[in-house]
């Protein structure tokens, strides 16, 4: 029976009510989110005050206290369905004992935070298991993978609180080329062309006496990243992992700006700043007011074509676009606004997590939208991703990447 079906009118003094909260609380806690004794406090406090009349009651009261970043919200939802519904639970348990026929249909995809939430709520039972003794097996490994390749292969969304941890130390690792363009000025360089400018001005502190050679070379910088990201709803289960890389990105490059959009435009440039990464990030909370809300591409690229193009884009800046493209405004726009963006950069790449899926199609109209105007189409779901974007900065685009291939409904073709 549902917990809150039977739940009683009044306090009794039996009641397992805050033990189970603090319960909870560990749970939450162990799959990564941020819950301490006063949060748990406050919570038994919350419930006591506003009462359990329904279950959406129940939720959206340990929701208000315990939740305090965006990105938890999943983490959140997918904890309480699995904690404070036991007949579920408890039918789950009894059908993994019970011997079925073979299930035909397909599974369904998991659940944000369901790998990271079932872990940390079965850790003790886990861990109380006895350690069965297995007899040892030779095995020829030389066709497997070692847990490390499985975990860069691994989509984001689906990660464990602990792989989460090592993602992030992996993108912390991750080598970024060092990828060159030539500008107007020029440096000093004995192999370089001659430097008449130079001459005459070293030759006009002896009064013309003495002139000596110099030279000259075009001078070569790294060129400005921008990042636009997406933390809309669809895009919230990659929304923590995607800042933990732009703050590497930022920690190893000169000039990197970072700007987040969901229904309005934020510069995150100068949260990224700050050496410790958790900083980093809870000033992006702090300064970004639509976390895993609506999306308005068109609106937030327009907005930065106009107020920040001209001062980012400058000297053979690439642009990064993170984005699933699911425009739920009118695309007129859209496609204008790609255009200028495009023309303002010297390359854009569009990040996108659902080519994780192989049946993509290119149907949404902001996707198809968006892809004539940009030159390199990505997948960005999981560490192997990742890496393939940084090794590729320094290098010209591909044909696996390229755009065109999937303006075509249907699976693009072997080019």
């Amino acid at each position: 029976m549902d917990k809150f079906q039977s739940a009683p009118k009044v306090a009794v003094p039996d009641g397992r009510i805050a033990d189970n909260i603090v319960y909870f609380a560990r749970t939450l806690r162990k799959a990564g989110m941020r819950v301490g004794p006063s949060s748990v406090k406050d919570a038994i406090e919350a419930v006591l005050a506003a009462g359990i009349g329904s279950r959406e009651d129940f939720y959206w009261t340990l929701h208000a206290v315990l939740v305090t970043r965006y990105e938890d919200h999943a983490t959140f939802d997918e904890a309480f369905r699995l904690f404070w519904k036991s007949r579920e639970l408890i039918e789950k348990m009894i059908a993994m004992f019970s011997p079925v026929a073979p299930e035909s249909r397909e599974r369904q995809k998991p659940r944000a935070a369901e790998s990271r939430v079932a872990d940390a709520m079965f850790e003790g039972h886990q861990k109380n298991q006895p350690v069965s003794e297995m007899p040892e097996i030779e095995i020829d490994a030389r066709f497997t993978v070692s847990g490390n390749e499985v975990l860069r292969g691994k989509d984001f969304a689906q990660m464990t609180a602990a792989e989460i941890s090592d993602a992030k130390r992996a993108i912390a690792g991750l080598q970024l080329p060092f990828d060159t363009v030539r500008t107007r000025r020029h440096q000093p360089d004995t192999r370089g062309r001659a430097d008449p400018r130079a001459m005459m001005r070293s030759a006009a502190r002896t009064g013309g006496e003495l002139i000596l050679p110099k030279f000259r070379s075009p001078r070569e910088i790294s060129p400005p990243i921008v990042v636009l990201a997406d933390i809309s709803g669809s895009m919230s289960q990659y929304t923590r992992i995607f800042l933990h890389f732009l703050h590497a990105l930022t920690e190893k490059r000169r000039h990197v700006h970072t700007f987040v959009f969901g229904t309005r435009l934020t510069n995150l440039t100068r949260q990224m700043r700050h050496r410790d990464p958790d900083a980093a990030l809870a000033d992006c909370s702090a300064a970004v007011k639509d976390w895993s809300g609506g999306t308005r591409i068109g609106d937030a690229l327009h907005e930065f074509n106009r107020l920040w193009s001209r001062r980012v884009l400058g000297q053979g800046a690439v642009v990064l676009l993170i984005t699933d493209g699911l425009e739920r405004d009118d695309v007129a726009g859209l496609s204008e606004e790609m255009a200028r963006l495009h023309r303002s950069c010297r390359r854009l790449i569009w990040l996108n997590p659902l080519l994780r899926f192989e049946g993509f199609e290119a149907r949404a109209r902001g996707v198809r939208a968006m892809l004539p105007h940009v030159d390199e189409f990505r997948a960005v779901h999981n560490l192997d991703a990742l890496a393939d974007l940084c090794a590729s900065l320094d290098r010209r685009t591909t044909a696996d990447v390229d755009p065109r291939r999937w303006l075509g409904i249907g699976r693009p073709q072997a080019a």
